[in-house]
């Protein structure tokens, strides 16, 4: 679909540099698993998961498929390129009450999402589920409905500011919330 508008804030899939880093690691790893003397557990075990997820990595940029999209129709929320169609919601602006920017923290990275509070009623996203809540309800730090709605800016390039003046020329009454950092409020905070 072509933008409709200039305002239309759309993201694809690409190189960046924490994916390029990691496509090169993989890389590095797997040619070292194929020198001799490497035990044969070692090549079992590391090929597959260096070798086939370094691939699967230069894949999904590779791709250029839209990883997240506002426009006049609402938010799309781009899925995994390898399940693109089954993976990916489009979630109308009448279902949306805010937009919430957070992110997770692991191992002392920080990766930022892009998260949607929808209103109550709104159908299921896919991956919704009484599993999937239990499971992220412990570890993040928004609820468990934003997180369902949620895409991390992994593989493609989050520009908070353009974001921001799509939403709000898209949808004048959605407000776009920052996510208060740990220790804070806990409550979003207007950007």
């Amino acid at each position: 679909m072509a933008d409709r508008s200039p305002l239309t804030y759309q993201a694809r899939y690409g190189w960046d540099r924490r994916t390029a880093g990691t496509v090169a690691f993989a890389a590095v790893f797997t040619a070292v698993l194929l020198l001799p003397g490497v035990p044969l557990l070692g090549r079992l075990l590391g090929l597959p998961l260096f070798g086939l997820g370094g691939l699967f990595m230069a894949y999904t940029a590779l791709s250029r498929k839209v990883a997240f999209r506002v426009d006049e129709t609402g938010v799309l929320l781009g899925g995994s390129p390898a399940r693109y169609r089954a993976t990916t919601n489009h979630v109308p602006w009448a279902d949306i009450t805010g937009v919430v920017l957070w992110s997770q923290t692991v191992g002392g990275a920080s990766l930022p999402y892009v998260g949607l509070a929808r209103r109550k009623g709104a159908p299921p996203l896919f991956g919704d589920g009484p599993t999937a809540r239990a499971v992220v309800g412990a570890f993040v730090p928004v609820s468990a409905d934003v997180v369902m709605a949620s895409r991390a800016a992994q593989g493609w390039r989050l520009d908070r500011e353009r974001l921001a003046a799509a939403v709000a020329h898209f949808a004048p009454g959605v407000p776009v919330n920052e996510h208060a950092a740990q220790g804070g409020s806990g409550e979003p905070a207007p950007m």
